[in-house]
């Protein structure tokens, strides 16, 4: 059986949805995303109320570590987001985006801290000062903008979010709608 498109997986640090998904989407796939992390704020993602209560009940379902909420939020990503570009580009975006997210939402800190991004760092064995020079690179601020870009011309309208082809599919459901997509249009080979 020939293999279909890399599926591509869209998220924002800072959204505990995207946590949920990111910590399945490589085992809910028959083949392995492209992590894209995306800026929900540049995308227009409109900011919905979490069911903290649903979170918490699915991360318990899943085997996650109990869910600690950060003391204050939403919080303002973007430096997250910098430092998950900045590891994408070294081939580290799923090592440190899961590290991210497990500091958010398994720990509790402010993603909008340098110092919780630095310790997501470190866990993926990126160099804090690598990290801290790749957070004030254009070329890094600039494949994060091109990659929101890309994302809302996909048709992304909220996060998560998957692509398969010219599909989109959003939000944790979405994640085995994307699975069923997937599978079928490799099928189709």
């Amino acid at each position: 059986m020939a293999s279909g498109p890399q599926p591509v997986f869209y998220y924002d640090l800072g959204n505990p949805e995207c946590y949920l998904a990111a910590e399945r989407v490589s085992t809910a796939l028959s083949l392995v995303p492209e992590w894209e992390p995306v800026l929900a704020v540049d995308l227009g993602v409109a900011e919905n109320r979490v069911d903290r209560e649903l979170i918490e009940r699915l991360a318990a379902e899943r085997g996650l570590q109990p869910v600690r909420w950060p003391s204050r939020g939403p919080v303002d990503t973007r430096v997250a987001m910098l430092a998950a570009t900045y590891a994408k580009l070294v081939g580290r975006a799923v090592a440190f985006s899961l590290a991210a997210f497990r500091q958010a939402f398994a720990a509790g800190r402010d993603l909008s801290e340098r110092d919780t991004v630095l310790i997501a760092a470190a866990a993926c064995e990126l160099h804090p000062t690598a990290m801290l020079k790749g957070l004030e690179l254009r070329s890094v601020a600039h494949a994060l903008e091109h990659a929101t870009v890309r994302a809302r011309t996909a048709g992304v309208r909220s996060l998560p979010a998957v692509q398969v082809g010219e599909n989109v599919f959003t939000g944790d459901a979405g994640l085995d709608d994307a699975a069923v997509a997937l599978q079928s249009t490799m099928l189709e080979r």
